[in-house]
């Protein structure tokens, strides 16, 4: 993807004495009381603010949190916590600046904060008013946010439209480059792994990767779908029975191309759905009606770790199995270990897959690791980005 990179600006002079306008990821989960739970996002946003400080830019950092109303702002809705606790990691001050669409005062080398800017009226829709008024406060803009790449807002899209010079942060480039090079430019055999509770909600996932992947490896309540769609008996485990044609026809795709969806040859039952149910391991022609499958047996986790070692370029999207479970964990377990071993280059995204490969400990060991959510699913939907397309669009001039 051709996109101006803020890096190279930096490098080049280009964001010395400029006013820089960055949208950052900075929606982090917080407790009753409003203190900071996990701040990863945080951590992960400093680079690009102090690549704009030693530039010696004049510096302006925004984000959203949480879900506030446009024009009624709350004192929950303020980025107060986050200021307070980049300043600790910084160190510096980082003031907040409220009501501050009409214009920011800020000199180079220094760094404000602008208040969570979904407040804004006219910000989810992307009105042109308001598009205008944030590409006057700025000569650059950053985009760093890969997690709202997938929304046309005011401060994600409209601002990236008028402002003088519009770029990606290195956040954001380097989620546009593990991107490409797992899809775009794969090294083949090129593996995907979709699991989750429905086929439904990743339907459109998985034809778009039918047409590309080598192997499409499913799992959870989707592969039982899918074993209902190979004939296979699934007793009362969680699938789709209206979606078997779509099943079917991801199944046709995959075989017309000489590539294929492992169908599990075992899997792990119970007759409860609960931590402490009796895990049992049966092939997957011997399910009985009373079962709930709850992960893919030893034999089928065996057979598809050989095939991700083998494979160029992994792509994983949810796990396998009932991982949180310590009975059901096994299938998750075996794939996020040959995902390490692999010589593969892998990207992994999604909230339970980040859960599994933090519970795994192989986080130094993929490739890359997404950490946008819905943008990640639209991806590899085959969707291309809002903030993809207009960065591009820019660049090009």
């Amino acid at each position: 993807m051709n996109v101006i990179r803020f890096s190279d600006l930096c490098a080049s002079g280009q964001a010395r004495g400029q006013r820089v306008f960055i949208r950052a990821d900075l929606n982090v989960p917080q407790d009753a009381h409003g203190a900071i739970t996990e701040d990863t996002r945080i951590r992960a946003s400093v680079p690009c603010i102090q690549m704009a400080l030693d530039a010696g830019a004049a510096v302006m950092v925004t984000s959203h949190l949480g879900r506030p109303t446009e024009g009624e702002f709350k004192p929950a809705d303020s980025l107060a916590p986050v200021a307070q606790r980049l300043g600790e990691l910084m160190g510096r001050e980082v003031p907040l600046v409220s009501n501050w669409v009409d214009g920011v005062s800020v000199a180079p080398g220094q760094l404000v904060m602008l208040e969570n800017c979904r407040v804004n009226t006219g910000e989810k829709k992307n009105a042109p008013e308001l598009a205008h008024k944030l590409a006057a406060l700025c000569d650059i803009f950053v985009h760093d946010a890969f997690g709202t790449a997938h929304r046309a807002e005011g401060s994600t899209y409209g601002i990236a439209q008028f402002a003088p010079i519009a770029c990606a942060g290195p956040l954001l480039a380097a989620e546009m480059d593990a991107i490409s090079q797992a899809l775009a430019n794969p090294k083949r055999p090129l593996a995907a792994i979709v699991a989750g509770s429905k086929v439904s909600t990743k339907l459109t996932i998985l034809k778009s990767l039918a047409n590309n992947v080598d192997q499409l490896i499913v799992g959870g309540g989707i592969a039982n779908t899918f074993m209902l769609a190979a004939g296979l008996k699934i007793g009362k485990s969680l699938a789709e029975p209206d979606l078997l044609a779509e099943a079917q026809a991801v199944i046709e795709i995959m075989k017309a191309r000489g590539a294929e969806v492992p169908i599990p040859t075992d899997v792990v039952c119970a007759k409860t759905f609960a931590a402490d149910a009796v895990a049992t391991v049966k092939k997957a022609t011997e399910v009985a009606d009373d079962d709930l499958i709850l992960d893919i047996g030893p034999e089928t986790a065996a057979k598809l770790a050989t095939q991700l070692k083998a494979a160029g370029t992994i792509v994983w999207n949810g796990p396998v199995g009932v991982f949180e479970f310590a009975a059901f964990e096994n299938g998750t377990k075996v794939i996020a270990q040959a995902i390490a071993e692999s010589s593969a280059f892998s990207i992994a995204g999604g909230g339970d897959t980040l859960a599994a490969i933090a519970k795994y400990g192989i986080e130094k060991q993929v490739g890359y690791i997404s950490t946008g959510g819905g943008a990640f699913l639209e991806v590899l939907e085959g969707k291309t980005l809002p903030a993809f397309e207009i960065l591009t669009r820019r660049a090009a001039g």
